[in-house]
């Protein structure tokens, strides 16, 4: 059962936010969307984004300024939240890069997060359906982005689920998380010691292992050069590296003065919104 918790007038359309009892978490989850005012005719395209560390369902929809380029283009927005919360695990919110607003958007195969942590099968199968189901959504024109951590998970299920997402970009993405300290903590907690399992999860090394381009349309990737987690987490050029080496066209843009929070995102937010209202219709 959908709950509203709020609705909101916005550019003509909704903004809403709501929980449900969500069966692969165990737990109840709370998840936004933005409804475009052309959403009142018909189901239109929708787009998932998935957001950073610390951050929740809100957080996109309140600092972004999306909506406005959602209205423009006729498209529906979906935020999740970032992992499953009040678990009862223990030490899971001791960390601000592991555990509570940190799901990686994975699903962990260690205990004992592996009871209630499934963003995989949550975002992909479950959120996916409820939103279908609920909300004038086209099933057949469905695109993902995201930050950070969010932008690590909108590469890795585009490339793992290629026949779900039609479009993917990014914004300042974990890119290779096999090759830096918050995957490193990330994986082994989540997914144990076995690295060959963290590298189904790590985007540079799934883009390397297809055959062809799974994009041809490109995919979009924004950077900014004064953030602060480039060289140490993010390490872009490993995608690009990749990229490179399968034929996957990449716009990977690098941005002088622009640091890692959500003024550099509404900075670019609008050609986000363009590319997958392109790609989707």
């Amino acid at each position: 059962m959908l709950e509203t918790i709020s609705e909101h007038g916005c550019y003509g359309g909704v903004q809403g936010f709501y929980r449900h009892a969500s069966g692969s978490i165990g737990l109840p989850m709370r998840f936004s969307v933005y409804q475009p005012p052309q959403a009142k005719n018909g189901p239109v395209p929708v787009l998932f984004y998935l957001a950073g560390l610390t951050c929740n369902e809100e957080t996109f929809m309140i600092k972004a300024g999306a909506q406005r380029f959602a209205a423009e283009h006729g498209v529906m927005l979906v935020a999740p939240d970032t992992s499953p919360r009040d678990t009862g695990i223990a030490g899971e919110a001791d960390s601000w890069d592991f555990g509570t607003a940190a799901g990686f958007y994975l699903d962990a195969t260690q205990e004992p997060w592996s009871k209630f942590f499934k963003m995989e099968t949550y975002i992909v199968q479950e959120l996916r359906e409820l939103v279908l189901q609920n909300f004038p959504a086209r099933k057949d024109s469905i695109g993902i982005f995201g930050h950070s951590m969010g932008g690590h998970g909108a590469l890795t299920l585009a490339l793992r689920h290629p026949g779900v997402y039609k479009s993917v970009s990014a914004f300042a993405p974990i890119a290779a998380p096999t090759q830096c300290p918050w995957g490193h903590k990330a994986f082994s907690n989540y997914l144990g010691k076995d690295e060959a399992k963290w590298q189904r999860h790590d985007a540079s090394v799934l883009m390397r292992s297809k055959f062809t381009a799974p994009y041809p349309a490109g995919i979009l990737i924004d950077q900014g050069l004064a953030d602060k987690f480039l060289e140490q987490q993010l390490l872009p050029q490993e995608f690009e590296a990749a990229c490179a080496a399968v034929g996957q066209p990449l716009s990977l843009r690098r941005h002088e003065g622009y640091d890692h929070g959500y003024y550099f995102i509404s900075s670019f937010i609008q050609d986000h919104m363009k590319f997958h209202s392109d790609g989707l219709k």
